[in-house]
């Protein structure tokens, strides 16, 4: 689908000039509709401040650039573990960093009654950075019931919520299903940031595109917001780039180009979950005696072994498969070609 829309767009003979502050109006209003829904009341009464950036990491910089410049708490609650670069993106956007419970390590899933009762603790009008879907980097989700509950947990305490969305259809294999707690949030009427990227789901990693959002209460408000997200935007980077939001919004509003993309993004997502299945039961084979249900529980590219950082050790000096030292790997660098060799190696160095 990305191929096809770059072939459009070279046959289109179309220029370079900038882009406006705050992105390409077509890039924007389909990602809200991406995310929140074409039938979403945030996207038909126009409550939705937008604006394109570079990538989820962008995009999170400058929604943490904006709590910090707006907002009255000027802290900022990530799970533990979160993504690596998490901490310093909101850290270096002035705010202060802090923790709530997600992550089990003996059952290696979700901490959910410990998260809970985290997050009763945090003072009201902070804000909480949420995962929407394929958790970075243990890859455990929430289910739709536990969503539900969390959301009742948040809007007790009155707090801001910040929604990390970096892989929208890569989890499930369906973009709608992947929505789920952003829709839910926004149908419990939270106060919601929202960040995009498309690196995975579109696979351009090279193009930098994503957005930001933020929902407001009347359309004149989201108008207001979003002129302060073009100030905070200008002096940084200016514009964003052209041609990854010229391919994202192409894929995003041709209805064969979209229909296809659906397809590609379920048989990316259909090959990590089958490469889950594949490396347990390789595992099983070889005769570990450990359970390794955990890998095919837990979703999306990233998955926590389980392995401490001297089985890791061992696995790169012995075996040449490298991964990072908590022991997570990336479930797309494994394929039908190395799975077993993969199994091997991990028997080997946690028997």
């Amino acid at each position: 689908s990305v191929r096809a829309a770059e072939e459009k767009l070279l046959s289109q003979n179309l220029n370079h000039e900038y882009l406006p502050t705050h992105g390409c109006p077509k890039l924007r209003q389909a990602a809200k509709i991406l995310a929140f829904g074409s039938d979403s009341v945030v996207v038909t009464e126009n409550l939705v401040a937008s604006a394109q950036a570079i990538s989820g990491t962008g995009a999170l910089r400058i929604g943490g650039e904006f709590i910090n410049k707006f907002h009255k708490s000027k802290s900022i609650y990530l799970p533990t573990p979160s993504w690596g670069n998490h901490t310093p993106i909101f850290r270096d956007s002035g705010l202060e960093v802090k923790s709530y419970a997600y992550y089990k390590k003996d059952t290696k899933s979700l901490d959910f009654e410990n998260m809970l009762a985290s997050i009763s603790q945090i003072e009201e009008g902070a804000t909480i950075l949420l995962h929407a879907c394929a958790h970075n980097p243990t890859g455990v989700d929430p289910t739709h019931e536990q969503w539900d509950q969390i959301s009742q947990a948040i809007k007790e305490r009155n707090l801001l919520v910040f929604i990390d969305m970096a892989y929208q259809g890569f989890a499930s294999g369906d973009p709608e299903t992947d929505a789920y707690a952003v829709r839910k949030f926004i149908a419990d009427g939270h106060r919601v940031l929202l960040s995009q990227s498309f690196a995975k789901n579109m696979g351009v990693y090279g193009q930098r595109c994503g957005a930001v959002s933020i929902v407001a209460d009347t359309a004149e408000s989201a108008a207001a917001l979003e002129s302060q997200l073009k100030i905070i935007i200008r002096p940084n980077y200016s514009s964003p780039a052209l041609n990854g939001a010229r391919l994202v919004s192409t894929v995003l509003t041709d209805p064969e180009l979209h229909e296809q993309w659906s397809k590609d993004v379920k048989g990316m997502a259909d090959r990590i979950i089958s490469m889950r299945h594949a490396l347990k039961a390789g595992l099983e084979r070889e005769g570990s005696i450990h359970n390794w249900d955990h890998l095919v529980n837990q979703i999306g590219m990233f998955c926590f072994t389980g392995m401490t950082p001297d089985q890791v050790a061992r696995l790169t000096g012995e075996f040449s498969v490298y991964l990072t030292k908590d022991g997570r790997i990336s479930i797309a660098g494994v394929s039908s070609k190395n799975v077993d060799y993969l199994a091997n190696a991990m028997h080997v160095v946690t028997k």
